[in-house]
Protein backbone atom coordinates (compact mmCIF):
# COMPACT_ATOMS: atom_id res chain seq x y z
CA UNK A 1 0.00 0.00 0.00
CA UNK A 2 2.11 2.97 -1.22
CA UNK A 3 1.99 6.29 0.46
CA UNK A 4 1.55 9.38 -1.85
CA UNK A 5 1.97 13.15 -2.26
CA UNK A 6 2.31 15.59 -4.58
CA UNK A 7 5.02 18.22 -4.67
CA UNK A 8 7.63 20.36 -6.22
CA UNK A 9 11.16 19.66 -6.17
CA UNK A 10 13.68 22.07 -4.98
CA UNK A 11 16.69 22.58 -7.03
CA UNK A 12 20.30 21.81 -5.99
CA UNK A 13 21.82 24.80 -5.42
CA UNK A 14 18.35 26.06 -3.54
CA UNK A 15 18.82 22.28 -1.59
CA UNK A 16 22.27 23.66 -0.64
CA UNK A 17 21.62 26.67 0.88
CA UNK A 18 18.85 24.86 2.76
CA UNK A 19 21.09 22.85 4.48
CA UNK A 20 23.24 25.20 5.68
CA UNK A 21 20.91 26.27 8.16
CA UNK A 22 21.57 23.20 9.81
CA UNK A 23 22.66 22.84 13.91
CA UNK A 24 22.21 24.86 16.43
CA UNK A 25 18.88 23.11 17.99
CA UNK A 26 18.96 20.64 20.14
CA UNK A 27 16.92 17.50 19.29
CA UNK A 28 16.25 18.92 15.84
CA UNK A 29 15.95 15.70 13.33
CA UNK A 30 17.58 17.63 10.28
CA UNK A 31 16.12 16.73 6.68
CA UNK A 32 18.49 15.30 4.18
CA UNK A 33 18.69 17.77 1.66
CA UNK A 34 17.79 14.72 -1.21
CA UNK A 35 14.22 15.38 0.32
CA UNK A 36 13.51 18.75 0.59
CA UNK A 37 10.23 19.62 -1.94
CA UNK A 38 6.97 21.71 -1.50
CA UNK A 39 4.23 19.03 -0.73
CA UNK A 40 1.39 20.24 -2.72
CA UNK A 41 -1.04 17.38 -1.47
CA UNK A 42 -0.54 15.07 1.31
CA UNK A 43 -2.57 11.90 -0.04
CA UNK A 44 -1.39 9.24 2.32
CA UNK A 45 -1.75 5.29 2.37
CA UNK A 46 -4.19 4.15 -0.57
CA UNK A 47 -4.20 1.11 -2.47
CA UNK A 48 -2.99 0.13 -5.86
CA UNK A 49 -5.81 0.51 -7.70
CA UNK A 50 -6.09 3.93 -6.35
CA UNK A 51 -2.40 4.60 -6.68
CA UNK A 52 -3.23 4.09 -10.39
CA UNK A 53 -6.16 6.40 -10.65
CA UNK A 54 -4.65 8.98 -8.98
CA UNK A 55 -1.71 8.66 -11.64
CA UNK A 56 -3.95 9.01 -14.10
CA UNK A 57 -5.78 12.08 -13.07
CA UNK A 58 -2.46 13.84 -11.99
CA UNK A 59 -2.10 13.63 -15.93
CA UNK A 60 -4.62 15.38 -17.28
CA UNK A 61 -2.98 18.68 -15.41
CA UNK A 62 -2.68 21.66 -17.52
CA UNK A 63 -0.85 24.54 -15.86
CA UNK A 64 1.89 27.11 -16.35
CA UNK A 65 5.34 26.82 -14.75
CA UNK A 66 5.24 27.95 -11.02
CA UNK A 67 8.12 30.51 -9.76
CA UNK A 68 8.89 29.69 -6.62
CA UNK A 69 10.00 32.24 -3.80
CA UNK A 70 11.77 31.07 -0.34
CA UNK A 71 11.93 33.82 2.08
CA UNK A 72 11.84 33.67 5.92
CA UNK A 73 11.67 31.07 8.22
CA UNK A 74 8.90 29.31 10.34
CA UNK A 75 7.59 26.42 12.88
CA UNK A 76 4.55 24.27 12.96
CA UNK A 77 3.38 23.74 16.89
CA UNK A 78 3.41 26.94 18.61
CA UNK A 79 3.65 25.57 22.54
CA UNK A 80 4.83 22.51 21.45
CA UNK A 81 6.67 23.29 17.86
CA UNK A 82 7.35 19.97 16.03
CA UNK A 83 8.98 21.32 12.22
CA UNK A 84 10.67 24.07 11.35
CA UNK A 85 10.13 25.02 7.99
CA UNK A 86 11.47 27.77 4.88
CA UNK A 87 8.80 29.80 3.92
CA UNK A 88 7.14 29.57 0.37
CA UNK A 89 5.74 33.00 -0.41
CA UNK A 90 1.89 31.91 -2.30
CA UNK A 91 1.02 33.27 -5.15
CA UNK A 92 -1.45 32.79 -7.92
CA UNK A 93 -0.12 29.84 -10.15
CA UNK A 94 1.07 27.80 -6.93
CA UNK A 95 -2.52 28.14 -5.67
CA UNK A 96 -3.66 27.78 -8.50
CA UNK A 97 -1.92 24.39 -9.17
CA UNK A 98 -2.28 22.99 -5.55
CA UNK A 99 -6.51 24.37 -5.41
CA UNK A 100 -6.67 22.48 -9.14
CA UNK A 101 -4.94 19.15 -7.42
CA UNK A 102 -7.27 18.68 -4.75
CA UNK A 103 -10.69 18.97 -6.49
CA UNK A 104 -9.31 16.61 -8.97
CA UNK A 105 -8.45 14.19 -6.01
CA UNK A 106 -11.23 14.55 -4.47
CA UNK A 107 -13.55 14.33 -7.63
CA UNK A 108 -11.78 10.31 -7.78
CA UNK A 109 -13.39 9.66 -4.15
CA UNK A 110 -10.58 11.35 -1.78
CA UNK A 111 -11.04 12.82 1.16
CA UNK A 112 -10.61 16.58 1.05
CA UNK A 113 -7.68 17.91 2.83
CA UNK A 114 -8.04 18.76 6.16
CA UNK A 115 -5.05 21.26 6.83
CA UNK A 116 -5.35 24.87 4.87
CA UNK A 117 -2.18 24.87 2.38
CA UNK A 118 0.37 26.86 3.73
CA UNK A 119 3.28 26.48 1.08
CA UNK A 120 6.69 25.56 2.77
CA UNK A 121 9.94 23.33 2.61
CA UNK A 122 10.39 21.28 6.18
CA UNK A 123 14.06 21.47 7.50
CA UNK A 124 14.16 20.00 10.48
CA UNK A 125 11.19 17.65 12.68
CA UNK A 126 11.73 19.07 16.27
CA UNK A 127 11.47 16.66 19.50
CA UNK A 128 11.65 18.22 22.87
CA UNK A 129 12.93 21.59 22.23
CA UNK A 130 11.20 24.43 23.70
CA UNK A 131 9.30 27.36 22.20
CA UNK A 132 11.66 29.78 23.53
CA UNK A 133 14.91 27.55 21.72
CA UNK A 134 13.10 27.46 18.27
CA UNK A 135 12.23 31.17 18.46
CA UNK A 136 15.65 31.87 19.58
CA UNK A 137 16.74 29.64 16.79
CA UNK A 138 14.30 31.34 14.32
CA UNK A 139 15.17 34.83 14.98
CA UNK A 140 18.97 34.21 14.29
CA UNK A 141 18.21 32.92 10.81
CA UNK A 142 14.92 34.61 10.23
CA UNK A 143 16.01 36.46 7.49
CA UNK A 144 16.42 33.41 4.91
CA UNK A 145 15.78 34.29 0.99
CA UNK A 146 17.39 32.75 -1.78
CA UNK A 147 16.99 33.67 -5.46
CA UNK A 148 13.55 32.87 -7.15
CA UNK A 149 13.56 29.38 -8.99
CA UNK A 150 10.92 28.03 -11.55
CA UNK A 151 9.15 24.74 -11.17
CA UNK A 152 8.92 23.15 -14.36
CA UNK A 153 7.17 20.21 -13.33
CA UNK A 154 5.06 18.56 -10.27
CA UNK A 155 5.72 15.25 -9.27
CA UNK A 156 4.26 12.51 -7.51
CA UNK A 157 5.90 11.11 -4.66
CA UNK A 158 5.91 7.97 -2.64
CA UNK A 159 7.31 7.21 0.96
CA UNK A 160 7.81 4.85 3.29
CA UNK A 161 5.36 4.60 6.47
CA UNK A 162 7.75 6.77 8.96
CA UNK A 163 7.67 9.41 11.11
CA UNK A 164 8.88 11.88 7.97
CA UNK A 165 11.25 13.18 6.49
CA UNK A 166 12.28 10.64 4.00
CA UNK A 167 12.93 8.84 1.60
CA UNK A 168 10.51 10.17 -0.76
CA UNK A 169 10.91 8.74 -4.29
CA UNK A 170 9.68 10.26 -7.27
CA UNK A 171 6.93 8.10 -9.03
CA UNK A 172 6.35 9.99 -12.09
CA UNK A 173 6.46 13.71 -13.49
CA UNK A 174 4.01 15.89 -14.60
CA UNK A 175 5.30 18.50 -16.64
CA UNK A 176 4.12 21.96 -16.57
CA UNK A 177 3.79 24.17 -19.53
CA UNK A 178 5.91 27.16 -20.61
CA UNK A 179 4.78 30.71 -19.55
CA UNK A 180 4.27 32.74 -22.43
CA UNK A 181 6.82 34.93 -22.81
Amino acid sequence: MPRLFTGLEIPPDVRQRLSQLRGGLRSARWIDAANYHLTLRFIGDIDDRTADEVATMLDSVRRTEVNIRLSGLGAFGSRKPHSIWARVEPNPALLELQAEQERLLQRIGLPPEGRKFTPHVTIARVKGASAREVATWLSLRGDFQVPTFTASRFVLFSSRASMGGGPYLVEEGYPLLQAAA
